[in-house]
């Protein structure tokens, strides 16, 4: 399973970058604005910063949300750098868009999906993500986990090519579910994929060997 931090923050994107096991990333307009970045040629830019870090994909999101619109604003955002992944929204002309893109060559993250029937579509329109988005499922109480296990069978019967995103990733345990029902990539904050490193035992252990090395050199 890829791994893909959620945010628009360099200094954690290159952390998780040089942790070693960073496959791309995903942003959307409330993470530009939660770092501060407003302004069309700022956001480009910024996109350029992120791209210029990371070997993966890069999702950038179009604001608009009419046709004609997103292919313009996805052309432009396609043309800034070859990492750059046009993300656009599970809407009637969010899927005329994708199958354009598609037929154009352009990869696209369908975002914004809550049902497995969305994510049919998506995948029929050749979008290269759809981003399923668990943890606002959960907060409703609906199984986020469930759609992906969902849609992972109506992509298998049929062989869609379209890769599993899971969004919304909130911590450890959400990650490790979508990786045991095979979502193809998660994506999630810096603080899931540390998370995945703690475990008390191994603290413990550590603790141990390394006090008994001291007594063995007589430190």
């Amino acid at each position: 399973m890829k791994f893909f931090i959620d945010t628009a923050n360099l200094q954690q994107i290159q952390e998780a970058q040089d942790l070693g096991v960073l496959d791309g990333v995903t942003t959307n307009p409330s993470l530009m604005a939660k770092e501060g970045i407003t302004g069309d040629e700022n956001v480009k830019n910024h996109y350029k910063a992120i791209c210029a870090i990371v070997d993966g994909d890069v999702s950038a999101e179009v604001i608009s949300t009419d046709y004609e619109s997103m292919i313009k604003e996805g052309l432009e955002l396609a043309a800034l750098d070859s990492k750059i992944v046009v993300k656009v929204p599970m809407i009637k002309d969010g899927i005329k868009a994708i199958k354009y893109f598609s037929q154009q060559g352009i990869r696209t993250n369908c975002t914004l999906v809550f049902s497995a029937g969305q994510a049919l579509l998506a995948a029929k329109a050749g979008a290269t993500y759809v981003s399923p988005f668990i943890g606002r499922l959960d907060d409703i109480s609906v199984d986020g986990i469930g759609l992906i296990e969902d849609i992972r069978l109506i992509y298998d019967n049929y062989a869609y090519p379209t890769q599993i995103l899971a969004a919304s990733v909130r911590h450890s345990a959400h990650i490790l579910s979508c990786a045991k029902v095979g979502a193809d990539v998660m994506t999630g904050p810096l603080s899931a994929m540390l998370a995945l490193l703690k475990h008390p035992l191994t603290d413990s252990g550590l603790a141990t060997f390394l006090a008994d090395h001291a007594k063995a050199s007589g430190k």
